[in-house]
């Protein structure tokens, strides 16, 4: 089959076309022929070697964390989706940028309604959305939050969501001034330059600050969080897109300023609660369906042009999401 993939790790252009056998589903699992497949900065870091070297067949891996397809084979004891139902799923092992997949069918769900392209953006985005706000981050009902990386894929999804859940304002914060103006289009009430955005979140709370942070950027940018937390207020570390050095919190400082710093990692999760990811997963396809969450529809390219969505991902000159078109009459 075809599939887009790296032999090894380094820039965008170590991606390339090859041909690897069709995978066979196991037992529980499921083959998915796939149409779209998203992509995410996980694939950036996969690619460039942050999660070891590549070691699949024939030396290469393929990237993918997430897919939209048809139900093309079941694996002995799989129940659940029947072969030619459309779906989507979360691939924990990556593997998405490819003509075929499997995965368990914890990580599968049907996406009803909801085109195949505007589903291949959902399984590991939203999943992590929900999660860092109601898992890590226990968002309640009339609370201010702050999210970063704003314009990117979980950033845009957590602010629907944040909204749909109750929260009373969401912020965000973006790399330039130019995306500050996807405020609206987005689903924030106000979007701030990231280098600046401590004295405008004490501006914009009357100097409160807000309950809840979200961070999948680290270094500085975490330690500023921390200071512009409201009393008892979270911030939720899920990423490392700044590739800045480890740094340590202050307990003393977190416990006399009724302070909390959490993590969430969907890979940890997908290992010791599947269920978990399959839950978020189902609510957030019904919820886009229905029109009950609103979105924007991704951003669709051709698989060929992997390379360049790569570079744009690395070079933070995306918003929303994108994703691959890997069948060239992929339905929905």
């Amino acid at each position: 089959m075809r599939a887009y993939g790296f032999k090894s790790n380094g820039g965008p252009e170590v991606l390339e076309e090859i041909q690897v056998p069709t995978p066979r589903p196991g037992p529980g699992q499921v083959l998915i022929e796939v149409a779209y497949a998203g992509v995410n900065f996980a694939e950036v870091q996969h690619r460039r070697g942050e999660f070891g070297e590549p070691d699949g067949p024939g030396g290469y891996d393929v990237p993918g964390l997430e897919v939209s397809g048809t139900v093309a084979a079941l694996g002995t004891g799989a129940t659940g989706p029947a072969v030619g139902e459309q779906v989507a799923a979360y691939l924990p092992a990556f593997g998405g940028y490819a003509e075929f997949a499997v995965v368990d069918t914890d990580f599968v769900r049907p996406v009803g309604q909801l085109p195949l392209a505007h589903a291949a953006g959902v399984p590991c985005v939203y999943p992590t959305a929900y999660g860092v706000l109601t898992d890590a981050g226990r968002l309640h009902e009339g609370e201010t939050v702050l999210i970063h990386a704003a314009a990117g894929g979980v950033g845009s999804a957590a602010a629907r969501i944040a909204r749909a859940r109750g929260a009373a304002r969401v912020f965000g914060t973006v790399g330039a001034a130019t995306k500050t103006q996807l405020a609206a289009e987005l689903g924030y009430d106000a979007l701030f330059v990231r280098d600046e955005f401590e004295d405008a979140v004490r501006e914009a709370t009357a100097g409160r600050g807000v309950d809840l942070v979200l961070d999948p950027v680290g270094g500085p940018v975490r330690h500023a969080g921390l200071r512009v937390l409201a009393p008892f207020g979270r911030v939720v570390a899920y990423g490392d897109l700044g590739r800045d050095a480890d740094w340590t919190a202050d307990v003393w400082d977190l416990w006399k300023n009724n302070r909390t710093v959490a993590g969430y990692n969907i890979g940890d999760v997908a290992r010791r609660s599947p269920a978990t990811i399959g839950e978020h997963l189902s609510r957030a396809l019904s919820a886009l369906a229905s029109g009950a969450l609103p979105y924007t529809p991704p951003t669709v390219v051709p698989s060929s042009d992997v390379v360049e969505v790569h570079r744009r991902h690395e070079a933070g000159r995306t918003h929303g999401k994108t994703v691959l078109a890997l069948m060239e009459h992929g339905a929905g």
